[in-house]
């Protein structure tokens, strides 16, 4: 009796609210590569809406920034939308900032993805009822992200979160109004500014942080510590 052999199944598309192991969510993913957006939190899939013009723009100022720091700054990278490995999942932040392993930075890559924790994650928000201030925020906490920065959109705020002791907590901004991060000396933040529109004046200010000379003594030490691993 001949044997009956069945067509190869196609592996199942993501699903928002899929329960998936990290495993398992990159090789349906990689098998659809139309799915440009999708996230493992917590174990669930979360498939982001299409990108509003509330979210894009903003978005873009955000990155416009960050890679003007890391231009100045030999030893950091930056990106954008990378899925990132995390303990057990693999978040898609809308952008980043490392030390680069050579440098001594905690995130590596790994095959075709980056594992650990970038030492800076950016998240705009729509709203602060959005997952990336519930789910999001706690896997960012747990697996030691060292800053988690969240600009909230529609009230028009800035939550920089500081890890301390395994717990984030609110980095305040100065009495001239400006944020100025912990981790990356020289990364300064006009909130402000960047909520007007006028990235003149915040990438003016950014600029004051990169002369500074405590800049200029954490680039010293990011080639200090570059090896030729």
């Amino acid at each position: 009796m001949a044997i009956l052999e069945l067509p190869e199944r196609e592996p199942a598309p993501l699903g928002n609210g899929d329960k998936l192991t990290r495993e398992e969510f990159l090789r349906r993913w990689e098998m659809h590569p139309e799915i440009k957006r999708a996230e493992l939190i917590g174990g669930i899939v979360y498939m982001p809406s299409p990108v509003s013009h509330d979210h894009g723009p903003l978005e873009d100022d955000v990155g416009g920034w960050l890679v003007n720091y890391r231009v100045q700054t030999p030893g950091t990278g930056s990106s954008s939308n990378e899925t990132t490995c995390l303990l057990d999942d693999a978040p898609q932040p809308d952008r980043h900032l490392r030390i680069l392993t050579e440098c001594g930075g905690k995130s590596w890559l790994e095959g075709k993805y980056l594992h650990g924790a970038p030492e800076l994650m950016v998240e705009i928000c729509v709203s602060s009822v959005s997952y990336d201030l519930n789910q999001k925020f706690d896997l960012y906490e747990a697996a030691g992200v060292a800053e988690y920065l969240a600009v909230l959109r529609r009230e028009q705020e800035i939550r920089w979160h500081v890890l301390d002791n395994g717990r984030f907590h609110i980095l305040a901004a100065d009495d001239d109004g400006i944020w100025r991060s912990r981790v990356f000396p020289g990364l300064w933040l006009d909130g402000a500014a960047l909520f007007e529109g006028d990235m003149q004046k915040a990438l003016a200010v950014l600029q004051d942080g990169i002369q500074t000379k405590e800049h200029r003594a954490f680039v010293e030490r990011l080639a200090a510590k570059r090896t030729t691993k």
